[in-house]
């Protein structure tokens, strides 16, 4: 049986714990009437609401000196605006939806890798962050727990009764950290990372900075109850914290739901005037003032930063990839896409404001105005699946959603003058409405999958709007006349029936086309016409990697035309393709995504081995990591020449072999069956003498199928055949290159130096622009202290590794060539799943794991 997937898992349990928390609302709000809240909403003072508002800018302002604080423990300067910029933004992103791993940290991580901070120095700054945000919550529970401790409900099956106990507990942890601050002088390594324990003076300064943020963000929410409230601020100030954590823990995106419920259980009833009606309008409100507010800000933000950036191409990024669009921008507008379609189920599911129909019946009738509720209702759900096209870059999801944002518009304002929903629509439609060059994919929006994550987030805000509209009504008797009842103030119930049945209609629909479509094809060896094919588009590609495809040992990944493809070897969860896709330019990014959803659809790891710098913004969007590998060596053919005094090396060697009556020729494919046995025999021999065996994958291996494909580089000496090379001849006559290279014992010294030097005049005879001489692995690595691990670990296995491969003597040997290196990269899953991908690499080129540990 198939495991089932830790991420899946969680999703699943994040829907049970927000199901279960509107289950606890409904039983403990039942006496609770809609238009209470509504009337206790026009209630709340304006003072209070500013004082919320100013103590939410103390709260991200505490959160943007945990990451100052943490650049001050690695020893970085940044400006201050941008450490800002970037923990306002992911701070806003992450407490907003949740998941900061998946959120937050990624957006934190691409705007401080453009100010020139290494993968090494962020995730230091986000784990220094992190443990500070913890810290904060720890001391400061452990302070509200002990002064006036939380009385734990017997509903919640706790093994305590109080808040105390747990109370003395965190700050015993709060004292060993202080302690071990003083006494601990030898850092902690992690993975290879080397954490320092902070000195006392910055220990305080996290606890203290992280309690006032903790303590801020409560006073937000106790700034909006009603001043009538009995509760004092120590005792509201550990409920608070208490459901915080429950909603953090239930890793419903912003605890949606578990931190209302939680809030609602402990608030002690003795100590309140009235029903928690209050409580609830108080929690509605902090939710906007908190969290959503300083999204759409954060949203602004990002945006104002990326039209500076690309105006002044500031950055590293920018400098690559010249005016090629940041990642995180379709990301931004998938999100607020997403928020678009929750507010208008929401409105849906709410009843219109009375004043405001009365005034709108006399300009349109009655039927548009049913239509519009409905039509709008349809546009929320369509845009909560749009958000998932556009995280993927689709064109058509592009379009569907402006129109979908501008249709919210007008359903807004023709269903009940819904104004201020309306203008948040607009502002989200004038957002996406210029970026349409992010939007590149011309794939269909129904092939595309659902991951767990959006999943979930889609049924808890179809759950949540549905919950909200039976708790509107829940005072309308139901009876079947309800569905064909058409009056305007009291036929809101009505409204909500008819389009809640319409929105899971068409959720249920989507829902069940994903799970019956066909699965992706399973993996299987390629066939003589799918190969036959691949060499027709490798012929026309440009870059003579392509040619591998023609192995046999890959299998082979057709876009819908046949005129792309990608070669890939599946080894465990491994789905490596060898370089990227191959074909038009057009066709290329469209087959990155193609590949990655196949291997999605098998729940695999999506790897690119040996990529180039020009896609690597592709491999970026597919949330990859990017490792150097090495680089690669290519020879300028243009007016190639062995004389003057720089090719005098190359010259002395290629005389040699001349003058010892080598001759060099190249044979088309139709003339090789005929040496065929000459050839084989050469080949056997050179893998006796070198006592190695046959590798695979980004290499390859003698099959006479695959040597009768391409042409075949000769040298003989006295007519006798001593040595070959299979030619890679490149479209467009951009490069060429060999795969196989062998010769035979007796074969002169110096042979490979003039087959070398004899290709390299032929390709520039044949209007070649350049030599391929293939990757000097480990080369150009970094080994500077500040650079990241692998590149360290690789620099060290570079220099001292002699005695497992010749790094070094294949780097010397191809510089006699004078090439021009460029740097080759690994595009895969990072974390623990790293090492584990190299693996299967290694597996995958030794054909077999004891190709890995033999020659």
């Amino acid at each position: 049986m198939k495991k089932i997937q830790l991420s899946k898992l969680t999703s699943l349990l994040s829907l049970f714990f927000f199901a279960l928390a509107l289950w606890l609302l409904r039983r403990e709000l039942h006496d609770l009437k809609f238009k209470e809240i509504l009337t206790f909403f026009g209630k709340l003072p304006a003072d209070r609401v500013v004082m919320a508002i100013a103590f939410t800018v103390l709260s991200y302002l505490a959160l943007t000196a945990y990451d100052a604080l943490a650049l001050l423990y690695i020893g970085k300067r940044i400006a201050y605006w941008k450490v800002a910029l970037a923990s306002f933004a992911g701070y806003a992103f992450s407490n907003t939806l949740g998941m900061p791993l998946f959120t937050g940290t990624p957006l934190r991580a691409r705007l401080y890798s453009g100010w020139g901070m290494t993968a090494i120095d962020i995730t230091r700054v986000v784990l220094f962050s992190y443990i500070t945000f913890w810290l904060g919550f720890i001391g400061l529970s452990g302070a509200a727990f002990l002064l006036d401790p939380v009385a734990v409900p017997a509903l919640l099956h706790l093994p305590v009764a109080s808040a105390r106990p747990v109370g003395a507990l965190f700050l015993l942890l709060i004292l060993a950290f202080l302690v071990g601050s003083f006494l601990r002088r030898r850092p902690f390594v992690f993975k290879g990372l080397e954490f320092s324990v902070p000195r006392p003076p910055m220990a305080a300064a996290q606890i203290v900075i992280a309690a006032a943020d903790w303590a801020c963000a409560a006073t937000v929410l106790y700034a909006l109850l009603p001043p009538t409230w009995n509760i004092t601020f120590v005792h509201f100030l550990g409920i608070f914290l208490f459901a915080q954590v429950a909603g953090l823990l239930s890793h419903v995106p912003g605890g949606l739901g578990v931190f209302e419920s939680m809030m609602v259980l402990l608030m002690p009833p003795q100590q309140l005037p009235t029903s928690p009606s209050e409580l609830l309008v108080a929690m509605v409100a902090f939710r906007g003032v908190y969290y959503f507010l300083p999204l759409l800000i954060a949203a602004v933000s990002l945006g104002a930063h990326e039209i500076v950036r690309q105006r002044e191409q500031v950055g590293k990024i920018a400098r690559a990839f010249g005016g090629r669009a940041p990642d995180v921008v379709p990301q931004i507008l998938a999100v607020t896409t997403f928020l678009g379609g929750a507010i208008l189920l929401v409105s849906g599911a709410t009843p219109e404001v009375h004043s405001r129909l009365f005034w709108l019946n006399d300009i349109l009738p009655l039927p548009i105005i049913e239509f519009s509720h409905f039509l709008g209702s349809l546009a929320g759900v369509a845009l909560l699946f749009l958000a998932i096209g556009l995280q993927r870059r689709l064109d058509a999801a592009y379009q569907l959603t402006l129109l979908m944002l501008g249709g919210g518009v007008v359903f807004s304002l023709a269903k009940g003058l819904d104004w201020e929903e309306a203008l948040t629509l607009a502002l989200m439609f004038g957002a996406l409405a210029p970026c349409h060059r992010h939007f590149y994919r011309k794939t269909s929006l129904t092939a595309e999958p659902f991951t767990p994550g959006w999943s979930v987030a889609i049924a808890i805000v179809l759950l949540g709007s549905l919950w909200l509209g039976f708790f509107a009504y829940k005072n309308v008797d139901y009876s079947r006349e309800l569905w064909w009842q058409f009056t305007l103030v009291h036929g809101n119930a009505s409204r909500f029936l008819r389009a809640s049945v319409a929105v899971t209609a068409v959720a249920l629909f989507v829902a069940l086309r994903h799970l019956m479509r066909p699965a992706g094809p399973e993996p299987a060896p390629p066939t003589e016409g799918e190969i036959d094919q691949a060499a027709k588009i490798a012929a026309a590609s440009p870059r003579t990697y392509a040619f591998l495809a023609l192995l046999g040992d890959k299998e082979i990944f057709f876009n819908d035309t046949g005129s792309a493809f990608v070669m890939f070897g599946v080894e465990r969860r491994s789905w490596v393709s060898m370089g990227g896709p191959v074909g038009p330019e057009k066709e290329r990014a469209e087959m990155v995504w193609k590949f990655r959803e196949l291997v999605d659809r098998h729940d695999g790891w999506t790897c690119f081995y040996q990529v180039s710098e020009r896609m690597l913004h592709l491999y970026v969007d597919l949330g990859l990591t990017l490792v150097k590998l090495g680089e690669e060596a290519r020879v300028p053919l243009t007016g190639f020449t062995i004389e003057g005094r720089s090719r005098k090396k190359l010259r002395h060697a290629w005389r040699r072999c001349a003058d010892e009556g080598c001759t060099f020729e190249v044979i088309p494919p139709e003339e090789i069956p005929a040496i065929m046995p000459d050839v084989e025999r050469i080949s056997d021999d050179w893998l006796r003498t070198k006592n190695t065996r046959e590798k695979g994958f980004s290499l390859g291996f003698f099959d006479q199928g695959y040597m009768r494909r391409l042409p075949l580089a000769l040298v003989r000496k006295g007519g006798v055949l001593v040595a070959f090379a299979n030619l890679w001849p490149g479209g467009e006559h951009e490069e060429i290159s060999i795969d196989l290279m062998r010769h035979t014992v007796d074969a002169p010294l110096g042979v490979m130096d003039y087959l070398f030097i004899e290709l390299m005049l032929y390709g520039s005879q044949q209007g070649y622009r350049w030599f391929n001489l293939g990757m000097a692995p480990l080369a150009g690595l970094e080994a500077r202290s500040i650079a990241p691990l692998w590149s360290r670990l690789g620099s060290l296995v570079y220099r001292h590794g002699e005695h497992f491969y010749n790094f070094q003597g294949l780097r010397a040997y191809k510089d006699k060539y004078d090439p021009i290196w460029e740097p080759r990269y690994l595009a895969c899953p990072g974390g623990l799943a790293f090492p584990l991908v190299l693996a299967d690499i290694a597996t995958l080129i030794g054909r077999g794991f004891r190709g890995v540990l033999a020659k």
